[in-house]
Parts: C-alpha cells; sequence; structure tokens
C-alpha cells in the first residue's frame, strides 16, 4: 500500500519518473484536428469514438504514486492498458500527494511529466493552477460537493479511519477506549507519523472524536495516544501489510479499505468504523494542464468514473474503498453488490475535516506531537 510518502501533509523531494516514460515523445495534443490538451469533455472533442481513437494514437499514459495494492490500482491499470492497447508508465507508487505536484512541475513540457494525479484534497485545492478542466460523462453522478464546478478536480474514492485488528488475538474490539487496556501491550499502530502522513493524521483525529472532541480539535487525540504511550500499547513504526502479516502491529488504525486489504485472505482480520468517531476522507484526480499525452488523460478518467462492471467505479470498490459514485451506482443497479456488502458497517453519522480544520490540526501536531507522543 502506499508508504507515509502517499499521505504527506508536508513536501518531499520528487522521484524521478520511470525511465520508460522518459524515452517517450511528448505528445502535440492534437488528433485528427481536435486539440485535447483543451478538451473539457468527451463530447466537446466529438464524443468518445474519437477520445479512445486520439488517446491509442497516443499509445502511452503516465500515471504516479499509484501502489498496485493501494485500492486495487493494480488490476485498474492493468484492465486500462489492455481494453484500449494504451501503455502505462508508473512511476514512484510509494510517493506523497506533494510529490505528484512537484513532479508535474519539475517535468513540465516533456514527455515524461505525469498525465494525471490522485492526490489529496489539500494538494488538490492548492494546485488547480496546475490541472485542466474536464468533465467526465458520468459527472451528474458525482456529488455536487465533491468537485469543483469547473472540473479542475473531482473526488474519486475514499472511506472512513477505522480500527484494524486481529480478532483471534483480542476479540471482539468495540470501542477505541478499548486500546488503552493491557492486551494491547506494544499492538496499537498508525500507518506513519501524523506530523508527516494525512492517514496518521486523520488516525490521531478519529480518537479525538470517540474521546468527545470535534474536527475543530484534534487536542483530544494527542492526548489518547499520549496515554496508549504511557500503557506502553504505541507502537511506534509505520504499520504496513507486511507488518500486519509479520504480527508487529496486530492492531492499526487507518482507512478502512486499506485495513480490509491489509490481510486479505484472513477471516481472523477484522475491521471496525467506531460509530461515534465516522471521520471520512476522499481523494481527487486531476489532469495535467499540459500532460504529455492528453487523449490518454482524459480516456483515463473517463475509464476511472465508469460504472461498468469492468469499470474504475467498481474496481476501487472490489479493492475495498468506497467509490464517489456509490450512491448513484446503488440507485441505478450498476453497482457491484457482493463487493458493496463486504465493505465495514458504518452507522454513525460521518464528519469530514474541512481544508482549514485539517491545516489547524498539523499544526497542532507539529507543536505537541513530539512531546507528548514522541
Amino acid at each position: 500500500m502506499r508508504l507515509h510518502s502517499r499521505y504527506a501533509v508536508a513536501g518531499l523531494s520528487v522521484l524521478a519518473l520511470l525511465a520508460a516514460a522518459c524515452s517517450a515523445s511528448p505528445s502535440s495534443g492534437s488528433s485528427g484536428g481536435t486539440n485535447w490538451s483543451t478538451v473539457t469533455s468527451a463530447a466537446a472533442g466529438g464524443g468518445m469514438a474519437k477520445l479512445i481513437a486520439a488517446a491509442k494514437k497516443e499509445g502511452t499514459l503516465n500515471v504516479i504514486a499509484l501502489p498496485p495494492t493501494w485500492a486495487n490500482y493494480g488490476t485498474i491499470i492493468k484492465d486500462f492498458s489492455q481494453k484500449y492497447g494504451i501503455k502505462v508508465n508508473s512511476a514512484n507508487p510509494s510517493g506523497s500527494s506533494q510529490e505528484e505536484v512537484d513532479a508535474i512541475k519539475q517535468e513540465n513540457g516533456t514527455a515524461a511529466a505525469p498525465d494525471v494525479v490522485d492526490v489529496g484534497m489539500s494538494v488538490a485545492i492548492a494546485n488547480t493552477s496546475l490541472f485542466a478542466p474536464y468533465q467526465v460523462s458520468t459527472w451528474s453522478s458525482i456529488p455536487t460537493a465533491q468537485k469543483a464546478t469547473n472540473g479542475l478536480w473531482y473526488q474519486d474514492y475514499g472511506g472512513y479511519m477505522s480500527v484494524g485488528y486481529d480478532s483471534k488475538k483480542f476479540g471482539a474490539i468495540t470501542s477505541v477506549s478499548q486500546l488503552l487496556g493491557p492486551k494491547f501491550k506494544s499492538a496499537v499502530a498508525l500507518n506513519g507519523n501524523p506530523t508527516q502522513a494525512n492517514a496518521a493524521l486523520n488516525g490521531v483525529m478519529m480518537a479525538s472524536l470517540a474521546n468527545g472532541g470535534s474536527v475543530s480539535s484534534i487536542a483530544q487525540g494527542v492526548s489518547f495516544f499520549q496515554k496508549l504511550k504511557q500503557a506502553g500499547n504505541f507502537v511506534p513504526i509505520q504499520a504496513t501489510s507486511a507488518t500486519v502479516k509479520a504480527g508487529t502491529t496486530p492492531v492499526v488504525i487507518n482507512w478502512d479499505y486499506l485495513n480490509t486489504a491489509s490481510v486479505v485472505g484472513d477471516p481472523n482480520w477484522k475491521v471496525f468504523d467506531p460509530p461515534n468517531a465516522i471521520l471520512g476522507g476522499y481523494y481527487a484526480q486531476a489532469i495535467n494542464k499540459n500532460a504529455p499525452h492528453p487523449a490518454a488523460a482524459r480516456l483515463w478518467e473517463e475509464f476511472l468514473y465508469s460504472q461498468a462492471a469492468v469499470g474504475g467505479q467498481n474496481l476501487w470498490l472490489e479493492g475495498g474503498a468506497r467509490p464517489v459514485e456509490m450512491s448513484a451506482m446503488t440507485a441505478n443497479h450498476t453497482i457491484n453488490s457482493g463487493a458493496a456488502a463486504k465493505l465495514p458497517p458504518v452507522t454513525g453519522t460521518p464528519v469530514f475535516m474541512s481544508s482549514a480544520q485539517s491545516t489547524n490540526a498539523a499544526n497542532y501536531l507539529a507543536a505537541h506531537w513530539a512531546q507528548a507522543v514522541g
């Protein structure tokens, strides 16, 4: 899964794209008289058939920071490539959202630049000047609050902060406060340092909500983790699928779709979404306005937002993530009901941090986490 850098709150140095991408030649953006770099919808470019033809002619798509085990991206990339005969250059799979936009800036005008990005909302909102407006064919199925009206970004998939755990070792976990108990000695981990990793920051915020706090203050979450450390229950290492399988981190606070994917096929691994702390978060798609393969970039988005059985929305769902068009797909019966039934149950009222609240939380952690937790 994407490592702590994937969730980075602060920028990290950008890694180079794959050499395969560097060997390609940039597209002029035009095919058959259409300048795809300026096209704002498939219909505006003459329809899907023309978009597909132009993308196939380009023959290449550059993506970045998409680990194959993250939200089923391995299958998504493979299916897109096989369906359209387009080579996908997947660079820096463990990279951060900030590294994605850094790559756009540093590789601007070259064949190595990312065509598309999948980024956290704070990064998306801060970098709209780098993106091209585009509305996918299923635009009306994306809730209004989850897309920019001008099409510069649109949320794609997400989930809720959860507790993943080895039920054979601990039994059923029904509250966050249980984690302070003695049987959780050296057991509880986050996916990274919350002063650097957005998923970990949200884990601390979820703990704050579970202890009477609100999205306006993460202080009670820091206090909770201080108690976890004092009890000897907090494991100060980054939880990954490998650490879960090794038993090093038998309890992980992380997004539910990542917790679900941590130990695929293990009936003892359970995921609990605390009903008093349903904290949600979604990522967003955007197209590089100077994408070297503008038609392929737009076709990629059409694939990701397709409601077909083998389309991005259902494929994300099969990876344990909640696709942004889930409500519409449930209503029109295009959703993979079997995959939907496997999602951890959510019984509380979801809350989402605003950009300002996320910034405030990050600032508080920067000032208090090290002293309280280390």
